[in-house]
């Protein structure tokens, strides 16, 4: 077995729009489903800064991005003291590559990439999807406050706020690696 992260291509959608929906009947991941938009433009948006692929021996099995957490900024600065954040995102992998840690791969390597940049991880996750945050908190990551957003229905519950420590003291910079729990 081969994993291969890569930046993701216009070229995966079609299959990542595939896995998504495979995925989705197993993990309600994402909450709505269909979607009421194209779910190519969950994978793609507008606030991205980069996006990954994972390959397992060469068919794209699973993604992740990062990007602005934009209104959430205020809200992740009073939780950690820090001022600049990755936005974790879209992280999923299609059935067959689960237990394999593909997924985990994925996470690393979003990770690795917000840290190098000398700013804080940071997620939301809606409380249904148990297994992600149970892996989320398994791996450091910590509840940092919950909120609601325009989009959820009554019946879903606030999505927490979750940031992997370390987080910068005023006036330095975050540290450049994945935390030792990461």
């Amino acid at each position: 077995m081969s994993i291969l992260v890569r930046e993701r291509r216009d070229t995966d959608l079609a299959r990542l729009v595939e896995l998504l929906a495979e995925q989705q009947a197993v993990s309600s991941y994402p909450v709505r489903w269909p979607l009421p938009f194209p779910a190519e433009q969950f994978l793609v948006r507008r606030h991205d800064r980069r996006a990954w692929v994972a390959e397992l021996d060469g068919a794209v099995v699973g993604h992740v991005s990062v990007g602005d957490p934009e209104e959430l900024v205020p809200r992740f600065t009073e939780a950690t003291g820090a001022a600049a954040f990755g936005m974790v995102s879209a992280l999923f992998t299609g059935l067959a590559a689960r237990g394999r840690g593909v997924g985990s791969l994925l996470l690393d390597t979003a990770v690795t990439w917000v840290r190098a940049r000398g700013e804080v991880p940071v997620l939301d996750v809606v409380p249904v999807h148990e297994p992600a945050v149970r892996l989320y908190r398994d791996r450091g990551w910590v509840e940092v406050g919950s909120d609601r957003f325009a989009w959820m229905s009554e019946d879903v519950p606030d999505v927490l706020l979750m940031a992997l420590p370390p987080y910068p003291s005023a006036g330095s910079s975050a540290s450049t690696g994945p935390s030792a729990r990461s």
